[in-house]
C-alpha cells in the first residue's frame, strides 16, 4: 500500500508548534522594530526642532549685527540706502547662509533684497514689535516662500527707530538642513535594528539549545508529564546540584530519608542523613546499588551524572528494609534446614553405629548408645521450643546451634520464657542473627575452647538479648565504630562486610531499645528491645 493511502490516525496529526527560541526572536524583533522606530520619530523631530533653533539663532545674530552696525544708521541718513547697504547686506547674505536680509524703512519700503526688482516694494511681514524697539522671529510666507524670520529695529542717534533689519531662513532652506540629518539618523537606526537582531540571534540561538526546540506548550506538556511520573514513581528520586544542593526531590525520596518539608534548595549536609550516605551524595561520584542506613531504614543507593548535565547527579534510593526482613527470615529457614541436613547426617552415622552393634550381638550396648544419643538431640530441641514461643526465633537458635557445631564452636543457649513478644520476626532474626553469625565468627578467630552463649529473657516489658564470645574481643576504641557500617575486623577478601551489626542497630533504633557493648576479650553484645504486646511478658 503506498504511503500516501495509508490510513491516518482519527484527528490527523499534531500540528507543528513553534519553538519557544523562534517566537521569543519574533517577539524581541518586533519590540526592537518598535522601539527603533519610536526613537527615529523622536529623532527626526529632535532634528527639526533643533534646525529651527539654530535657524533663530543664527537670524537674530544677523540681524543684530547689523542693526548695531555704523555702517547702516549713517546710510540710512544718507540720499541713497541702497546703494550703500544692498552690497554689505548681500557679502553678510552669503557669509552666513541665510536666505535674505532685509533693510527697510520704517513705512516697509524695501531698501535691500536678495531680488533687486523687489527692493523698493512693501516688506510683507509683521513690524509692529519692532517699530516699538523689540526684536522678535516668526514664521512667515513671503516673496521667497515661508521662512523663519527675525525681525529688529535700527535706533538713530536720538534713540528713535529709524530703519528695521529683517533676516530669515527659508522653510525650504530649513527642510534641505533637516535632511542632511536624515542619513545619520538612519544609519543609527539601521545600526540598533542590527545590533538587536543579532542579539535577539544569539539570544534565540542559546534559548533553543537549552529547551532543544520545544515550544511552550510542549515545555508546559513536558512539566506536567514529569511532575506527574516524579510523584509517581515508588523509588525515591532526588537531583543535586554541583555544589551539592537539592534541586527536586520526590515524595517517595522525603519519606525514605524522613525529611519534613520540602528540601529543594537545601545542600546534602543540611537535611540531616548519616554522614556517610550524606558524603556519598556530595561526593557527585557514580554508586551503583550501595546499601546505606538511616535511622529506621536500609536503602540501596544509585547515582550517576544525568545526561548533558553540568556536574550535578540523579540520584535514586530504593527502600530493602522489608527486604532485608524477608532475607533474615529466609536466612533462619535456611538456617534451620542446615541444621536439619546436619541432624539428618549425624543420624545416619549414629543409625549405622547402633545396626553395627545390634550385628556384632551386643544389644545392650546399641540400645544405650542410641537412647543417649537421642536424649542428647531431643533435650536442646525441647529447651528451646519450649522457652521460645517464637517460631522463627526458635527455629533460629536450633539452625545457628547446628551450624556452630559443624564449625566446632560450641553454643550455649540460655533461653528463660519468652512467649509472644509483638515484634516483628524479621527484625528478631536480623538482630539475633547478626549477633550470632559475628560471635561464631569471633570465637573462631580466638583459642579454644571456642564458645558462644546466648540468653534470651523477658524484663519489665522488654526483650533482653545477651550475646557472649570467647574470641579477641572489641577494642576500647573501637566502641564508637563498631555499629558504623562497613566496619569489620574481618580480613578484606573481596565480600561485602561491616553490615550486619550495622543493621542490629538500626532495628534497636527503630524501636526505641538499647545497645550496649563490653569490650573484649571476650566480647559482650546486649541488646534490650520493648515488647509491643502484654503477651511478651513473663507468666
Amino acid at each position: 500500500m503506498p504511503a500516501s493511502a495509508r490510513p491516518r490516525p482519527p484527528g490527523g496529526t499534531r500540528p507543528r508548534e513553534t519553538s519557544l527560541a523562534r517566537r521569543l526572536l519574533v517577539l524581541q524583533a518586533a519590540v526592537v522594530g518598535v522601539l527603533v522606530l519610536a526613537m527615529t520619530v523622536v529623532a527626526w523631530l529632535d532634528a527639526r526642532e533643533a534646525v529651527r533653533d539654530t535657524a533663530e539663532e543664527q537670524t537674530v545674530a544677523v540681524v543684530e549685527s547689523i542693526a548695531d552696525s555704523p555702517l547702516v544708521a549713517d546710510a540710512v541718513a544718507g540720499p541713497d540706502p541702497t546703494a550703500v547697504l544692498q552690497p554689505y547686506v548681500e557679502q553678510v547674505r552669503a557669509d552666513t547662509g541665510i536666505s535674505f536680509v532685509t533693510v527697510l524703512a520704517p513705512d516697509r519700503t524695501r531698501w535691500t533684497h536678495p531680488d533687486p526688482a523687489e527692493i523698493g516694494r512693501p516688506f510683507l511681514g509683521t513690524i509692529a514689535p519692532a517699530l516699538a524697539g523689540r526684536t522678535f522671529t516668526e514664521t512667515y510666507t513671503g516673496t521667497l516662500g515661508p521662512s523663519v524670520r527675525t525681525t529688529g529695529p535700527v535706533f538713530g542717534a536720538d534713540g528713535e527707530v529709524v530703519a528695521l533689519v529683517s533676516a530669515g531662513v527659508t522653510v525650504e532652506a530649513i527642510g534641505r538642513d533637516l535632511a542632511a540629518a536624515v542619513p545619520g539618523i538612519a544609519g543609527t537606526a539601521a545600526a540598533t535594528v542590527a545590533a538587536g537582531a543579532l542579539g535577539s540571534w544569539a539570544l534565540a540561538r542559546r534559548l533553543r539549545r537549552q529547551t532543544h526546540g520545544l515550544s511552550p506548550e510542549a515545555l508546559a506538556r513536558m512539566v506536567e508529564y514529569h511532575h506527574g511520573v516524579l510523584h509517581a514513581v515508588r523509588e525515591g528520586l532526588l537531583l543535586v546540584d554541583a555544589d551539592a544542593r537539592v534541586q527536586l526531590v520526590n515524595d517517595e525520596a522525603r519519606r525514605l530519608l524522613d525529611l519534613p518539608g520540602d528540601p529543594t534548595g537545601c545542600r546534602v549536609t543540611e537535611l540531616g542523613l548519616p554522614a556517610e550516605l550524606a558524603e556519598v551524595l556530595a561526593s557527585r561520584r557514580t554508586a551503583v546499588d550501595e546499601v546505606h542506613l538511616t535511622g529506621s531504614r536500609v536503602l540501596v543507593v544509585s547515582q550517576a551524572p544525568p545526561s548533558g548535565a553540568g556536574g550535578g547527579t540523579v540520584v535514586t534510593l530504593r527502600d530493602r528494609t522489608e527486604l532485608q526482613r524477608l532475607t533474615g527470615e529466609l536466612d533462619s529457614v535456611r538456617s534451620f534446614a542446615e541444621s536439619l541436613r546436619a541432624q539428618a547426617h549425624e543420624a545416619a552415622n549414629r543409625l549405622h553405629t547402633t545396626v553395627s552393634l545390634v550385628e556384632l550381638g551386643r544389644t545392650d550396648e546399641a540400645v544405650e548408645f542410641a537412647t543417649e544419643q537421642l536424649r542428647t538431640a531431643q533435650e536442646l530441641t525441647d529447651r528451646v521450643v519450649s522457652a521460645v514461643e517464637e517460631p522463627v526465633l526458635a527455629a533460629l537458635l536450633l539452625g545457628k546451634a547446628a551450624t556452630a557445631a559443624e564449625r566446632g564452636v560450641r553454643l550455649e543457649i540460655d533461653a528463660g520464657s519468652v512467649g509472644a513478644t509483638g515484634l516483628p520476626g524479621g527484625d528478631l532474626v536480623t538482630v539475633v542473627g547478626n549477633l550470632l553469625d559475628n560471635a561464631i565468627e569471633a570465637a573462631l578467630a580466638g583459642d579454644p575452647p571456642r564458645e558462644v552463649e546466648v540468653g534470651l529473657e523477658v524484663v519489665g516489658g522488654a526483650l533482653e538479648v545477651r550475646v557472649e564470645d570467647t574470641g579477641p574481643g572489641i577494642a576500647a576504641a573501637d566502641l564508637g565504630r563498631v555499629f558504623r557500617r562497613g566496619w569489620t575486623t574481618k580480613a578484606a577478601d573481596g565480600a561485602p562486610h561491616g553490615l550486619g551489626l550495622a543493621l542490629v542497630a538500626a532495628v534497636v533504633r527503630r524501636h526505641g531499645g538499647e545497645l550496649r557493648v563490653r569490650p573484649g576479650p571476650g566480647a559482650e553484645f546486649r541488646v534490650t528491645l520493648p515488647l509491643r504486646s502484654p503477651a511478651g511478658a513473663a507468666p
